[in-house]
């Protein structure tokens, strides 16, 4: 008889809470890792994220340690799901107790600030592992419907065919249905990048501004998002499925999107100290718009609604002023 899948989930945050009870509905043995004793204590005697889902029941094949080298300890797969700007730090620390052959996940949507490097980039350079070892889960997977098992597709991807399809299999529930793709680049982009334009679209609502923007945002940022993948290997097909239009619908039209919310507070008037300070979670986009651009400028590529974003959030431009300037930009051909 095969031994269950082992899953080690590092990161008790909603996402990390909720993939690891994706993991543990599909038939695997889940360990969480956080910081916090009081929150593995919670997960271990009620079977509650007492921070994030209070009113969710963890399934009993999820377990919870602040001990990273308990929950290393044979697991066919590693999950991240920690903020991206923390990884690098953090990896380091638990990388000398990672399991031989143990396939990494990355549930991080980001851009690393200051090298511009993808997440899966970053594991591969601080974990010393292949490119075929690392995996990332992408898609339109707003964490508080996860946990309510409301239904939801996402995208496997990995270099590596057959441990995309492992990790699929690891992760399939009634509820959630993970399809495979090897284009990793195109799937990290398409979640980095949805963020920053769940930024904009947030503003855009904050200020009033309407469906027709609302509409305009999210499909000339999925074009802006596709010319960065270009530019960057990536398959263009990528960006019309669920790790690009797919996730960016979600995240731009939900009021769960953590970005969509940071973005709607500061269109009505917020400052960034502000809305920082009423976000409870980290809304990655903030950070990662100055990454997104810098990966855009290292690749020569035009991308104007994340510069206006960063001109926002970072350079205390007024949304109204930023707006004038976006819309006032010269006219050009659709497929430019």
């Amino acid at each position: 008889m095969t031994h269950p899948v082992t899953a080690a989930v590092y990161g008790t945050g909603s996402w990390g809470t909720a993939f690891g009870m994706v993991l543990a509905d599909a038939g695997c043995r889940v360990t969480l890792w956080g910081r916090r004793k009081e929150i593995a204590d919670a997960v271990n005697n009620d079977r509650v994220n007492p921070d994030y889902f209070p009113d969710v029941e963890l399934p009993a094949t999820l377990r919870a340690t602040t001990d990273p080298a308990e929950a290393a300890a044979g697991a066919d797969f590693t999950v991240l799901a920690i903020p991206s700007q923390t990884l690098r730090e953090n990896l380091a620390a638990w990388a000398p107790r990672l399991a031989p052959d143990t396939v990494l996940v990355s549930l991080m949507k980001g851009v690393e600030l200051g090298t511009a490097k993808r997440m899966s980039e970053v594991i591969e350079e601080v974990a010393g592992v292949s490119p075929d070892r690392v995996a990332v889960v992408t898609g339109p997977n707003l964490a508080r419907e996860i946990v309510g098992r409301m239904p939801a597709a996402a995208v496997v991807a990995c270099r590596d065919e057959e441990v995309g399809r492992r990790l699929q299999t690891a992760c399939h529930t009634p509820y959630f249905r993970p399809y495979t793709n090897t284009d990793v680049v195109g799937c990290e982009l398409g979640g980095a990048v949805k963020n920053v334009i769940g930024l904009a679209v947030g503003i855009a609502d904050g200020m009033g501004l309407g469906d027709n923007a609302k509409g305009s945002l999210i499909t000339r940022g999925l074009a802006e998002t596709t010319r960065l993948g270009l530019a960057m290997g990536a398959d263009p097909l990528t960006f019309a499925g669920l790790a690009g239009l797919g996730d960016l619908v979600a995240t731009c039209s939900s009021p769960l999107s953590r970005n969509h919310t940071f973005g709607t507070n500061l269109g009505r008037g917020m400052t960034l100290q502000e809305t920082i300070a009423v976000t409870k979670q980290t809304a990655e986009g903030v950070k990662s718009c100055e990454s997104v651009l810098d990966l855009a400028r290292r690749h020569g590529v035009d991308m104007p609604i994340t510069e206006t974003v960063v001109s926002i959030v970072h350079e205390g431009k007024p949304p109204l002023v930023a707006l004038k300037e976006l819309m006032s930009r010269s006219a050009k051909p659709e497929r430019h």
